[in-house]
This record gives structure tokens, C-alpha cells and sequence, in this order.
């Protein structure tokens, strides 16, 4: 357990010690001000009927947020590594296949999380000057942030797999943005099944991503999008785990 998380703090750390760290957060940080910004305009001296969260999950900044950052964080996991080659290095001390997979896709979902964290004021401060002294209702806020780690995990094991096939961060972060944005884009793929009852429609819902965060900003907590979620992201990271152990294949 002690290598396990000296891994993380290793990897998390990385992300502080570089400029492309600094500049997700930044970028971040410039989206979801962006977003409250426009909200704040639009619902200026009117009461929302909705919670906080809706309104903003409504806003485009936060897939933006997502599809953009999520690559970025992640195309250095193991491209970087194997370009500079320290890989093998890290790959023959006894700490494990798995236990460096997981390290790695830890310490970058952290780093996503933590890049969130700010959410926190802005919804603060939107339910101070768009309600009328309604107490703030936390659980729309727990639920959302729940959808936002297990949509991050999701993205950010994308990214793991993307970096494991190739030496460089570019190509890896083209890839998981296109992944990402693929399966995206499947959610409207629900609008033009909604009137069938076939098997493709059951899929198509399962795989609806917008659908799952919409249900989460409200405050609803469907198990079924929770099991997909960490289910698709086992399997990805199963990916990424064979993909790594694949250099004693050659």
C-alpha cells in the first residue's frame, strides 16, 4: 500500500511540477467562470425554479470542461514516459502492472477532481444572488459532483488507454478527444430512438451520457448509470492493464 500511494503522490505532484497542469486548472477555472458569468446575467433579479446545478449542467462550458480537459491531463500518463524512456525503468521495480495503472489513473482523476473543486463557490454564490433566501439544497450538489467523478473516471480511463498505445502526448490526446467526443455524441443518438422500443434504444439509454448527468444535476441517482460508469471504466482500464503487460509479448 506504502509503493501504491508514493505512485499517486508521484504522479499527482507531476501535475504542479509542469505548465500543463497549471494550464487545465487555468482553463478550467476560465470555463466555469464563463458559464456562472453568463448565468448570473441572464437570472439577474429573478428566482430560479430549478436547482443551481440544472442551470449551469444546461450551459456548454461543462462539456466543454470535460472533453477538453480530460485528454490533457491524461496524454502524459504513460506517453511521456515511454518517450523519455523512464517506462521500462518504472516497469522492472517490483511495484506491479496493475498497481502502476491504477496509480496513474488515480493521481490524474484526482487532478480532475481538484479541478472542480472551485464549482463549489460559483454555485455559492449563483444561489446567493438568484434565489430569495431559500436555504441552499446541498444534495442536488452531492449528486452532481458524484456524476462529475464517475464521468470523469470514465474520460480519464479513455485517456489512460489512449496514452498506453503511443510514444507521443499529442497522438494520445487526439485520440482520447476523439473517443470522447464520439461517445458524446451517441447521447443524441437517444433523441431519434425515443420512439422505438427495440434493443438499440435499451443501449442507446445506457450509453446516454447527457441523459446521466441531467438525471445527477437534479439530483437523481439512477444505479443503472452508476453501474455503467464504473463497469465501463474496469473495462478500460482491463484494456490499459494488457496493453501494459503487452511489452513482454515482443
Amino acid at each position: 500500500m506504502y509503493v501504491f500511494i508514493t505512485l499517486i503522490r508521484r504522479e499527482f505532484s507531476s501535475y504542479f511540477l509542469s505548465l500543463t497542469g497549471y494550464v487545465v486548472m487555468a482553463t478550467v477555472l476560465l470555463l466555469q467562470g464563463l458559464g456562472f458569468a453568463s448565468l448570473l446575467e441572464v437570472f439577474n433579479g429573478t428566482a430560479l425554479n430549478a436547482p443551481v446545478t440544472m442551470v449551469f449542467y444546461d450551459t456548454p462550458y461543462f462539456w466543454l470542461i470535460v472533453l477538453l480537459a480530460t485528454p490533457v491531463i491524461t496524454m502524459r500518463l504513460f506517453a511521456q514516459e515511454k518517450y523519455s524512456g523512464t517506462f521500462e525503468t518504472l516497469m522492472t521495480t517490483p511495484v506491479g502492472d496493475l498497481r502502476v495503472v491504477l496509480a496513474k489513473f488515480t493521481a490524474a482523476l484526482l487532478f480532475f477532481i481538484v479541478a472542480w473543486l472551485p464549482l463549489l463557490v460559483c454555485l455559492h454564490v449563483v444561489h446567493r444572488y438568484t434565489t430569495q433566501g431559500v436555504p441552499f439544497n446541498w444534495l442536488p450538489v452531492a449528486s452532481t459532483y458524484l456524476g462529475i467523478v464517475l464521468l470523469g473516471s470514465l474520460y480519464v480511463a479513455i485517456g489512460c488507454l489512449a496514452s498506453s498505445l503511443t510514444r507521443s502526448q499529442i497522438i494520445a490526446a487526439t485520440t482520447s478527444l476523439a473517443a470522447g467526443i464520439s461517445l458524446f455524441l451517441l447521447s443524441f443518438l437517444k433523441l431519434g430512438l425515443s420512439t422505438q422500443t427495440g434493443w438499440a434504444s435499451q443501449v442507446v439509454s445506457h450509453v446516454a451520457l447527457v441523459s446521466h448527468m441531467e438525471d445527477f444535476a437534479r439530483g437523481v441517482v439512477d444505479t443503472r448509470a452508476v453501474v455503467f460508469y464504473m463497469s465501463a471504466t474496469v473495462l478500460l482500464l482491463f484494456a490499459t492493464l494488457k496493453v501494459v503487460e503487452s511489452r513482454r509479448w515482443k
